[in-house]
């Protein structure tokens, strides 16, 4: 199948550049042959068909001939990141049943005892023929992130990897194109980056090893002409913010992984005429890409969304409610996947692929199966999807069901947002509040992030009001170019958020009721005329707002006394009336 394809390749066009690395390029017929090389020393090792291979390399045309001849020896890869911890490392190998182990030299110190490790350049004086393989045998497995529980190993079949990449309605691949690879192998765009360019006989330009900075992603993709280049959601808008120019030889930019933003789309777009954008959406389960959205036109500035669009060829989707029923068009449901891109389940899992991969009511083939994404979307009129978050990521505010994503949308439709990341804190008291950290496209003007916290209230509803807008330079991204949530800074303690000017307390009373006000919201400075609940109290922190009262002052006010006089100024003057007059509870 996949070997195959490539065999053909080399067969067509031998003399044609295939890979690039480090200023050496391997022809398509050198490459070829090389992997039948290492495939022959695979084989008289042991490796059977079916079996998993892993792979614990660094990116280098070597790991892409490495992947070529496991499939050659009918076997399935393993993309192992060097960069896991050991334990993990260990935890992947021995899950996926792993025997061999192709590894960099300098990293076999990297496999854990009980593996067989074999070198890239390893060599046999027994030469084999090719495995054969079906559409039905698997290529690859992938291990997902094991965020809500350990991790699981997705195992894809060659027939989903060549849906993917071949017979493609969303892009046209030329033999004069140039592809980079820069995804980590463990993460499945990795599948799309080597094998598109491959099996249409293109030019594959694999990036310097490591972990790429935003430059030298920049540099190779200039330096290399690169023509179709893929992006995780948190590169595309830090490049276009940073390096825009560096696209002036991309014809087709691809994007996904995360939330795409509208207005990074029209600005690329309107710096570089004539590009075709990709919004690609889809989970590991259905192998990279789901749905794409693609557009050549600055249609990001009417969006206050970017849609992931529509069924890439060989996939159906159905959004559907909660009693797997159609939904109607311009509702919202859980997107549901199937077709040939479909995983065979999860290794080893059965009871997991049993909960996410469900009988298909809407096939007439026997068996059918779909996969249960866990995302919900909204179907547009046009038939098109739009992303609008997680089910597992909805979280009670004050009692309201919030949807982080839904903040972090409405904070995109406002002006100067570049970038933005909404993330759920708990409290000392274990109260939950939503934080949003915010890149500006330019520089912001002062108090920003109090302004955008006042204007999202003119479109959200108060629970959806982030406690606070932290403005940012940039925002962390993990090794997958993702947005690394887990990485945003903590934040206890935050600056005043409410848009009136600051007014010092003048009184006494005053200065203490501020006092016990920043302990309990978690804000500073307290101004005189600052409002409780613009700053972010609601019914159950004004109890104990009103419980501390009554400690430091020997008060009791009724709660509607906080409501009807909530600034610091009214209250301290109502506290100031009943300590004069003696009131005690």
């Amino acid at each position: 199948m996949l070997y195959e394809h490539l065999a053909e390749q080399a067969r067509l066009t031998p003399s044609a550049p295939a890979v690039t690395f480090d200023g050496e390029t391997l022809t398509y017929d050198q490459l070829v042959r090389q992997a039948e090389k290492l495939s022959d020393a695979l084989m008289t090792a042991g490796v059977r068909r079916g079996a998993v291979v892993a792979v614990l390399m660094r990116r280098s045309a070597e790991m892409i001939t490495t992947l070529l001849a496991i499939l050659r020896a009918g076997a399935a890869y393993l993309g192992v990141d060097p960069d896991d911890p050991p334990q993990r490392r260990e935890s992947l190998l021995t899950d996926a049943g792993v025997q061999f182990v192709v590894v960099d030299d300098q990293l076999r110190d990297a496999v854990p005892s009980g593996f067989t490790r074999l070198a890239p350049s390893a060599r046999s004086q027994s030469p084999h023929t090719p495995a054969g393989t079906t559409a039905g045998d698997l290529a690859y497995v992938s291990y997902t992130s094991g965020s809500t529980g350990r991790p699981k190993g997705v195992m894809v079949p060659q027939r989903a990897v060549l849906r993917l990449v071949t017979d493609m309605n969303w892009m046209t691949v030329r033999r004069d194109d140039v592809f980079l690879q820069a995804a980590p192998l463990a993460f499945d765009a990795s599948t799309l980056e080597i094998w598109t360019p491959l099996t249409h006989g293109a030019h594959l330009v694999v990036a310097p090893s490591g972990r790429l900075s935003q430059d030298v992603l920049a540099d190779t993709v200039r330096r290399h002409g690169v023509s179709v280049l893929w992006l995780t959601a948190g590169l595309f808008h830090e490049m276009v913010a940073h390096d825009i120019g560096a696209f002036a030889d991309v014809r087709h930019l691809v994007a996904g992984g995360d939330v795409i933003q509208p207005g990074p789309v029209a600005r690329l777009i309107s710096a570089h005429p004539g590009i075709v954008f990709t919004n690609g959406y889809g989970p590991t389960e259905n192998t990279t890409f789901t749905t794409t959205w693609t557009t050549t036109t600055a249609a990001g500035d009417g969006l206050d969304t970017v849609p992931i669009g529509t069924p890439i060829n060989g996939t159906r989707v159905a959004v559907l409610d909660s009693d797997l029923r159609p939904v109607e068009a311009g509702a919202c449901g859980e997107l549901y996947a199937s077709g040939a891109g479909l995983a065979d389940g999860y290794l080893g899992r059965p009871g997991a692929t049993a909960d996410r991969f469900l009988p298909d009511p809407f096939s007439s083939e026997p068996g059918a199966r779909m996969y249960r994404t866990g995302d919900i979307v909204r179907l547009r009129p046009d038939g098109a999807c739009e992303f609008v978050g997680r089910v597992d990521d909805q979280v009670k505010i004050l009692g309201h069901r919030v949807e982080p994503g839904a903040v972090e949308a409405a904070l995109h439709r406002l002006p100067g947002v570049s970038r933005s990341a909404v993330v759920v804190r708990t409290a000392a008291d274990g109260t939950k509040r939503l934080v949003a950290y915010v890149v500006p496209e330019g520089e912001p003007p002062a108090r920003w992030g109090e302004r955008l916290r006042e204007e999202l209230r003119a479109t959200l509803p108060a629970p959806m009001i982030p406690w606070a807008v932290l403005i940012r330079d940039t925002l962390p991204l993990t090794g997958n170019g993702k947005i690394d949530r887990g990485a945003l800074p903590a934040v206890d303690v935050t600056a005043r958020n409410v848009p009136n000017e600051f007014v010092a307390p003048r009184t006494d009373v005053e200065h203490r009721l501020a006092e016990l006000w920043a302990g309990v919201l978690g804000v500073e400075p307290i101004g005189a005329d600052d409002d409780f609940f613009d700053l972010g109290g609601h019914s159950l922190n004004a109890a104990d707002i009103l419980g501390s009262v009554r400690a430091e002052f020997g008060v009791a006010f009724p709660a509607r006394v906080l409501y009807l006089q909530p600034t610091l100024r009214e209250l301290g003057a109502e506290l100031e009336t009943a300590i004069r007059s003696g009131a005690r509870p």
